[in-house]
Formats: C-alpha cells, structure tokens, sequence
C-alpha cells in the first residue's frame, strides 16, 4: 500500500494542474471522487490527500483465476476425457465393484449367490454383473490376496474381452482341504481393467535373433 500511494502521489504531482473533466481519456475514471478533490481553487487539498483518497474509494481489483490445461506427453493441450466402465446389475443382489483405496489397482467383485466351492475343488459363483469396459482395455479378474493367503482360494480364467457383454462370473479353486463357504456380498476376486494392444498377425520366415534364443523352461536359471 505504501508503494501504491508513493506512486499515485507523484503521478498527482504532476497532473495537479489539469483539470480531470476536461482530460476525460485520461481520467474518466475519477469521476467517481468528489469535484472538490481536483478544484484548483481549493487550498485544504493536498497531493497527499488527493492520493490518499483515490486509494480509499478504489474499487478492488479481482485477477481472474487462471484455467489450467492438462497437457498430453507432446506438451500439447489434451482435451481427453476420463474413461467410463460401466456396470450393469443384473439382479438386487449384484454389488458395484468398487476399490478398497484410492490408489487400489483392482475392483472388487461380490458374489451374487450362496455357494460352497468344495476342497480341492472348483465352482463358478456369479457376480450378476455385466460390464463394458473402456475401448483399447480389457478386464482382468484376479485373486484377492487375503482369500489367497488365508483360505488357499484361487482364479482362473479371467479375462473378459472387451466387446462380452454376458453376466461377469468367477472360477473359484479351493487349494485346501476344507470347503469353502460363499455367501451374497462376499468379495471373491478384484477386476483390473488394463490397456491392451492387439497387433496385426503376419507370418513370417526367420525371426530377429536375440542372446536367449529359444532357451526356455528354466534356461536363465531357477
């Protein structure tokens, strides 16, 4: 503010002798102060003052906040969208998948249905979900860790395609030698939607050649 009078007063030095009504370009703005504060007649008033009062009956200046652009990787401006995954409950017992924090790679998936998946056995519980995933993405149905690790509990076949617009359900395998028991809401597996590239097949007479070659089976070491 110091500053700001400092400057408002020297300017006010040297404009003191005309008269703001006749100068409207360049002081139009003034004409919201009192006519006395520039009558040259008047003696009480100085520049001081005059400066003083500009300050006071101002209006506030308001910098507009600036929009920020998300740039792509070319530092270009990006007008990509968040990708959508819709679900599609297929009954009152189906349960949105949803994730168990913020940074969670997986969505968990609920059973749909009571079940038993029997010890060194297999069973097929369903979600009652169907899904469509975003484009370029498929679905991939995990193991829950602490299904895993605590009761011997495993996926299998979990890939759901992009354009599978069936009922989502999950191959269950019990490692261990209890049953398993499955009841309506429990989570059964975590779905990770991942980015997919699905290049063009072209057959080919020699490959590049590469240090491993075709060593496999345990060939870099166990």
């Amino acid at each position: 503010m110091a500053g700001s009078l400092g400057a408002i007063t020297r300017s006010l030095s040297l404009a003191a002798t005309f008269n703001p009504y006749k100068t409207h370009n360049h002081y139009h703005h003034l004409h919201s102060f009192p006519s006395s504060l520039f009558n040259p007649s008047s003696k009480s008033t100085s520049v001081s003052t005059m400066a003083q009062t500009i300050i006071n009956n101002s209006p506030e200046i308001k910098e507009p906040v600036p929009k920020i652009q998300k740039l792509n990787d070319q530092n270009g401006i990006s007008d990509h969208q968040i990708p959508l995954f819709k679900v599609k409950k297929l009954s009152q017992n189906a349960v949105l998948p949803s994730r168990g924090s913020s940074l969670a790679a997986g969505y968990d998936l609920s059973s749909a249905i009571e079940t038993k998946v029997p010890a060194r056995g297999k069973a097929l519980v369903a979600t009652d979900l169907s899904i469509a995933v975003p484009e370029g993405t498929y679905a991939r149905i995990a193991p829950r860790s602490g299904l895993a690790w605590k009761h011997s509990i495993d996926v299998g076949a979990g890939v759901v395609d992009a354009d599978y617009r069936g009922p989502v359900g999950v191959i269950l395998f019990n490692h261990s030698d209890v049953d398993f028991e499955v009841k309506v809401g429990d989570r059964i597996a975590q779905l990770i939607v991942e980015k997919i590239v699905t290049p063009e097949v072209v057959e080919v007479d020699d490959l590049d050649a590469t240090v491993r070659g075709a060593g496999g089976f345990g060939s870099t070491g166990v």
